[in-house]
């Protein structure tokens, strides 16, 4: 059921076009800015997108244009994730892992100094589940976190599913953004 759900999902957004991709993104960036805006929230550990995945890089440079510390995984096995610092979006990130833009070297940030994590995922429902890409990347690397510490995933309105069927080890967000929403979960 999950391996059809990630599938489907995945075709209709991969059928996005760019313009779509880029508007949607924005609209996206625009509530998480705010999100991440205060003051509590120094440290953001973020995603670095790829294909039609939602572009947060606008939110990245502007939280690194007003100081905050920024961190990017770099995945150095399966289940396994680094949050290792970037100060340069084009400098510091090369590929690595599946591919994926990663930060160039190894630059740790202790997971108890991670205020906020953006979170991507193939889909979610309006309780928090989070259906990710099949490797378990997240769910093992969020409940080691502050239990303070803000998880928000964003995604597009097509990506959030009536419900889905968490397993024991799926760990929730505490928010989602999509282009025309904004859902609280953690109370």
């Amino acid at each position: 059921m999950k391996k059809e759900t990630r599938k489907n999902l995945l075709k209709e957004r991969d059928s996005l076009s760019k313009e779509e991709v880029s508007v949607k993104s924005n609209a996206v960036c625009e509530k998480l800015a705010k999100v991440l805006s205060g003051n509590n929230i120094q440290t953001v550990m973020t995603y670095i997108p790829s294909g039609n995945e939602t572009d947060v890089l606008p939110v990245v440079r502007q939280l690194l244009a007003a100081g905050k510390r920024i961190v990017a995984p770099i995945c150095t096995g399966p289940g396994i994730m680094i949050p290792s610092m970037i100060e340069d979006l084009e400098k510091d990130l090369v590929p690595g892992y599946f591919g994926i833009l990663a930060p160039r070297e190894e630059r740790p940030v202790p997971l108890s100094e991670i205020d906020a994590v953006i979170v991507p995922g193939v889909g979610f429902d309006k309780k928090g589940n989070r259906l990710g890409f099949g490797g378990g990347y997240y769910d093992r690397f969020m409940p080691k976190l502050r239990q303070d510490a803000l998880k928000v995933a964003v995604c597009y309105d097509l990506q959030i599913l009536p419900e889905l069927e968490p397993e024991p080890w799926d760990y929730p967000v505490d928010m989602i953004i999509t282009e025309s929403s904004l859902y609280h979960i953690k109370k």
